[in-house]
């Protein structure tokens, strides 16, 4: 396992803030039950579960990217079909497309013990490859989506933000589920 005194300050300081958003998503799912990690007790749809599988498949996509660029991360569309044929509902989503969607819920099969595991996993993933990246500040195009702007790219170091971003602000979801099934919070 990497840690972070092997690594040079900045990639140390970024796995760690890394570790403190997981740690607050993760925490905020302690001691659930399966049923009570895909309840969803707030006005939104989000439940524990999902946000824990969301954010470990968003990071490990942008392992993905890192290791091997936009096209690693899958987000192709079927040979014919535009994204305008997508959002105006005259074609079939790809199955990354319904697959996305179906991380933010539990599903029948899913068990919390797994989700966290292959979280764990992800974070180690995500250790490995910032520590085998030769410089973070190296940038490749990011994929040709709808969310990007044409020929944005994103360097290492700003992937790690990001995650760090987003992790936060799905910790923080993740808090107000949890306190709204049984009042826990963090404080």
């Amino acid at each position: 396992m990497t840690t972070t005194a092997t690594l040079d300050a900045e990639r140390a300081d970024l796995l760690d803030q890394l570790a403190e958003a997981r740690a607050a998503l993760i925490g905020a799912a302690e001691g659930l039950s399966d049923e009570q990690l895909g309840q969803t007790p707030t006005a939104s749809a989000l439940c524990l579960g999902g946000l824990l599988k969301h954010t470990a498949s968003m990071e490990d996509k942008w392992m993905d990217f890192i290791e091997g660029g936009a096209a690693a991360m899958g987000f192709d569309l079927p040979d014919g079909v535009s994204w305008q044929d997508l959002f105006t509902g005259n074609a079939t989503p790809p199955r990354w497309m319904t697959d996305h969607g179906a991380e933010f819920r539990m599903q029948p099969d899913d068990d919390g013990d797994a989700i966290r595991e292959r979280y764990r996993a992800v974070a180690e993933r995500t250790a490995q490859v910032v520590a085998a990246a030769p410089d973070l500040s190296a940038a490749q195009p990011l994929p040709a989506v709808p969310w990007h702007q044409p020929g944005e790219t994103r360097s290492i170091r700003r992937v790690l933000i990001r995650l760090v971003q987003e992790i936060s602000q799905h910790a923080g979801h993740a808090e107000i589920v949890r306190e709204s099934i049984d009042g826990k919070t963090a404080g």
